[in-house]
């Protein structure tokens, strides 16, 4: 779901401000963009309420990341009382014109796979952010070791 659509409390416009400023101490050129699907029928029956997604625009081709933006997409515990948010997984896809690149799942080892993909450099500051958002979500949550 669009994170500027789904954001229902103070609390949740804290977390995607948070968010955006996490992907940006990474990624300082990159311009965020809360609605990053299309308002349609077709787009609307994909609908997920648990997940939250937002995109990130690169002022041109980044040859490093090998796209043109990132596209994040968290996934939620189904949290009823919206006391807080437990982050269960994030996917974050490097896109272009023609569709994706590469992926980056925060499953098993968090490796990255696609037809053209990104620097080693990039790669980490990508599972850096990936961490750093599990860290928001919840301090305690034990991730993998550095790749």
């Amino acid at each position: 779901m669009n994170a500027g659509e789904s954001v229902r409390s103070v609390a949740q416009v804290r977390a995607v401000a948070s968010i955006v400023r996490l992907v940006r101490e990474q990624f300082p050129a990159a311009q965020p963009n809360l609605r990053p699907w299309r308002d349609d029928a077709q787009t609307r029956q994909w609908d997920e309420p648990e997940s939250l997604d937002l995109s990130f625009h690169f002022p041109g081709w980044s040859p490093r990341l090998q796209c043109r933006s990132l596209l994040l997409q968290l996934r939620f515990q189904n949290n009823k009382s919206h006391e807080g948010l437990k982050l269960l997984g994030v996917l974050v896809r490097g896109m272009t014109y023609d569709g994706e690149r590469w992926r980056l799942a925060t499953v098993g080892d968090w490796s990255l796979e696609g037809s053209h993909l990104p620097k080693a450099e990039q790669a980490a500051q990508l599972r850096q952010m990936c961490r750093d958002l599990f860290l928001l979500f919840d301090p305690k949550v034990h991730q993998p070791e550095k790749a």
